[in-house]
C-alpha cells in the first residue's frame, strides 16, 4: 500500500488540488481552502482549548461540506499555531475527519528565509508565516505589523533576512485590561470614534484605544526603520489592521491574507518531504 501522502499526491496529478490551512490564533482560528493556487473560500471560528476533537472535526467538516467539497476531496492540511494547548484536538480533529495528517509549522519546516535572531526556536509560528509571506509578495526591507491579540512587528532586512521585532499589547487586551482594573469605566465595542477629543466616556475610551495603537504603531515602525533602512516597505495584517492603518502615516499597504498565503506558499515549500 502506498503511503497515504504519496496516495494523495497522486491523485493530485489527476485533478484540481485541494489544500486546507489553518491558522490558530489566541481569539480565533481561521481555516481556508486553495484550489490549486487560488484562494476559494475561508472560514473564522473561536478558539477554544476545551473543544474535542470531534468538535473541530465536524466543524471542518460542515464547512467544507457548505462549500461543495467532501472532506476525503483534501489532499493536504498545513497548521500555524501561537496556541499549544489547542493543538491536539484540532490535529486529532483533522486525522480522524479528513484523513490526512497534517503538517504544522515549527522546527524542521524548510522557510527559505535566514532568521538572525538569539534563539530562532522562539520565533513565533504566526510570524513565521507573515514574514515568508511579505517576502515573497513584497520587495524588502520590510516592518510587518499584525494587529491581533498581541500586536507584533517584524523586521526584514534588505537581504530578507528576519532580523527580530517588537511584541506589544493588542488592542483587545488594552481594552480589556482598562476595564477590569478601573471600578467605573465600561467595556466598550471597538470602533473609530468620530473625532479624537471624546465627548463622552465611551467615545474617550475608543478614541485612546484606536489612536493609541495607531500612534504606538507608527512610533515603533519609525524606529525599526531607522535600523534596517527608511524605504523599508510597511504591510499589515490581522483583523483589526483595516481600521488602524487608516489612521496611521506609516503603513504602506493593508494585506488581509497575508498569514493564508504564507501557510500555502510554506506548503509549497514542504510538500515533498
Amino acid at each position: 500500500d502506498l503511503h497515504p501522502r504519496v496516495r494523495r499526491q497522486r491523485q493530485m496529478c489527476i485533478r484540481d488540488s485541494m489544500l486546507l490551512t489553518i491558522d490558530v490564533g489566541n481569539t480565533n482560528i481561521v481555516a481556508a481552502l486553495y484550489e490549486n493556487d487560488n484562494l476559494r473560500r475561508h472560514w473564522r471560528m473561536a478558539t477554544d482549548k476545551n473543544k474535542a476533537s470531534d468538535e473541530y472535526g465536524m466543524l471542518i467538516t460542515q464547512f467544507l461540506l457548505n462549500e461543495g467539497v467532501k472532506p476525503d476531496e483534501i489532499d493536504d492540511v498545513m497548521i500555524a499555531s501561537v496556541v499549544p494547548t489547542v493543538m491536539h484536538s484540532l490535529t486529532n480533529g483533522v486525522k480522524r475527519y479528513l484523513d490526512c495528517t497534517p503538517m504544522v509549522v515549527g522546527p524542521g519546516i524548510k522557510t527559505g528565509m535566514n532568521i538572525r535572531m538569539d534563539n530562532p526556536r522562539e520565533l513565533g509560528a504566526d510570524r513565521i508565516v507573515n514574514a515568508v509571506a511579505a517576502i515573497h509578495k513584497y520587495k524588502p526591507p520590510l516592518v510587518i505589523v499584525d494587529f491581533g491579540t498581541a500586536t507584533t512587528f517584524c523586521a526584514v532586512d534588505r537581504n530578507g533576512n528576519y532580523v527580530g521585532g517588537v511584541i506589544a499589547a493588542g488592542i483587545k487586551i488594552s481594552m480589556d485590561a482598562l476595564f477590569e482594573k478601573t471600578a467605573k469605566l465600561p467595556k466598550v465595542e471597538i470602533i473609530k470614534p468620530s473625532s479624537v477629543i471624546g465627548r463622552n466616556t465611551i467615545d474617550a475610551i475608543q478614541s485612546g484605544a484606536v489612536y493609541g495603537q495607531a500612534g504606538q504603531a507608527d512610533g515603533i515602525i519609525r524606529r525599526i526603520k531607522k535600523e534596517i533602512g527608511e524605504d523599508a516597505t510597511v504591510v499589515a495584517t490581522g483583523g483589526l489592521a483595516t481600521m488602524i492603518s487608516k489612521e496611521s502615516d506609516e503603513i504602506d499597504k493593508v494585506d488581509s491574507l497575508l498569514t493564508l498565503d504564507g501557510l500555502k506558499i510554506l506548503y509549497d515549500k514542504n510538500k515533498e518531504r
